[in-house]
C-alpha cells in the first residue's frame, strides 16, 4: 500500500508541477488507482498534496503528503502520462510494470535549450508579424526575444525567483527592441510585442478551468500567481519605457 501511495504522489505531483489543471491530475491518478484496485482520495493545494490510498478488500489505508514540485511546462509529457493512466486502467498494469513505464516517460530526452531559444525566438516574431509589424520590426523582435530568452534560462539555472526572473527578462528584451525607436519601423509594436513570450498562459487558462471545475482553491492561486507575474511583465517594460521615452538615457 507504501509503494503504491507513493508511486501515486509522484505521478500526481509531476502532472500537476508540468502545467496541468487539478480535475486531470485526479482524473488520472483516481484512474490508476482503479487498476491496482485501491481506492484515491486527493486533497490539492497550490504547493501541497494530500493523497489518501484505501484498498478495497482490507480496508487497508495509507497516507503520503508532499510538496508540489516545478517542472518545465510540457504537454507532451502531460499526454503520454495520461495515456500511461489509460493503458493502467485498460490493461491492469502491475505496480513495477507501471513504474518502469513512468520512468521511462519522465526521462525521456528533452528538446535542446538552444533548439528551444530560437523557436520563442521565431514565435515572438510572429506575434509581431500578427500586430502589423513590418520585417525591420519583426528582426528587431526576434533578437531581442533571443537575448531575453537566453537571460530568463540562465537565472533559471541559479534557481533565482521567478518574479525578479520576469522582471528582469522583460526589462532585457524590451531594452533591446527600444532600438526600434532610433530606425524607420514600426518601433511600437516591436516594442509592444518583445516580452510576449513572457505571458503565463498556461497557469490563467489553468486558473480558469480550477475555479469552473470546482477546485477553487487551486484556481485562485494560479490566477494570482499568473497575475503577479504580468505585473512583474508590466513593471520591466515601464522600467525601459521610462528610460527610453523620458529621455533618461
Amino acid at each position: 500500500m507504501k509503494e503504491i501511495t507513493r508511486f501515486l504522489l509522484e505521478y500526481a505531483n509531476r502532472l500537476m508541477g508540468s502545467g496541468v489543471h487539478t480535475s486531470r491530475v485526479v482524473r488520472n491518478t483516481c484512474r490508476i488507482g482503479e487498476s491496482l484496485n485501491v481506492d484515491v482520495k486527493m486533497s490539492i493545494l497550490q504547493h501541497t498534496m494530500v493523497v489518501s490510498v484505501c484498498d478495497k478488500d482490507s480496508t487497508e489505508a495509507c497516507n503520503e503528503v508532499s510538496v508540489v514540485p516545478e517542472f518545465p511546462i510540457s504537454f507532451e509529457l502531460n499526454s503520454e502520462l495520461s495515456a500511461l493512466s489509460w493503458e493502467a486502467f485498460d490493461r491492469h498494469l502491475p505496480l513495477d510494470v507501471l513504474r518502469e513505464k513512468y520512468n521511462r516517460i519522465v526521462s525521456s530526452p528533452k528538446m535542446d535549450p538552444l533548439c528551444t531559444l530560437f523557436l520563442v525566438g521565431f514565435a515572438n516574431a510572429s506575434f509581431c508579424a500578427l500586430f502589423g509589424g513590418d520585417w525591420t520590426a519583426r528582426g528587431i523582435v526576434f533578437s531581442a526575444t533571443l537575448i531575453g530568452f537566453y537571460v530568463k534560462q540562465i537565472m533559471q539555472k541559479k534557481h533565482l525567483n521567478q518574479y525578479i526572473i520576469f522582471v528582469v527578462s522583460a526589462f532585457v528584451a524590451s531594452l533591446v527592441a527600444s532600438s526600434a525607436f532610433t530606425l524607420d519601423t514600426t518601433a511600437e509594436i516591436a516594442i509592444a510585442t518583445s516580452v510576449l513570450y513572457l505571458v503565463p498562459g498556461v497557469p490563467l487558462l489553468n486558473g480558469v478551468i480550477d475555479i469552473v471545475e470546482g477546485h477553487v482553491l487551486t484556481g485562485c492561486s494560479r490566477l494570482i500567481r499568473a497575475l503577479l507575474l504580468v505585473l512583474c511583465i508590466a513593471v520591466g517594460l515601464s522600467c525601459t519605457l521610462m528610460l527610453v521615452r523620458n529621455s533618461l538615457l
